[in-house]
């Protein structure tokens, strides 16, 4: 069976990214996740899952939009591996 990368971008409230990157980690155990600014002070959270090919990154951009503080989720990029 493939493997598949998915990486999304998830925006939050101001102030509160690094709270809901601990969330994310803590109820999801994603593969990595990483905070970029992005102007003037705006930043996202980048978190990347990796799994197997029949799962699909539905139920994954459902359970992230779940946290408490998420605000927006955004697939940014998902490939084979």
């Amino acid at each position: 069976m493939a493997k598949v990368a998915v990486l999304f971008k998830v925006f939050t409230d101001a102030g509160s990214e690094e709270e809901v990157r601990k969330r994310i980690v803590e109820q999801l155990r994603p593969n990595g996740t990483q905070l970029e600014e992005i102007a003037f002070g705006i930043k996202m959270i980048k978190v990347q899952f990796v799994y197997e090919d029949e799962q699909g990154s539905t139920k994954l951009e459902e359970s992230l939009r779940k946290v408490q503080g998420v605000k927006e989720v955004e697939v940014m990029e998902e490939t084979l591996l």
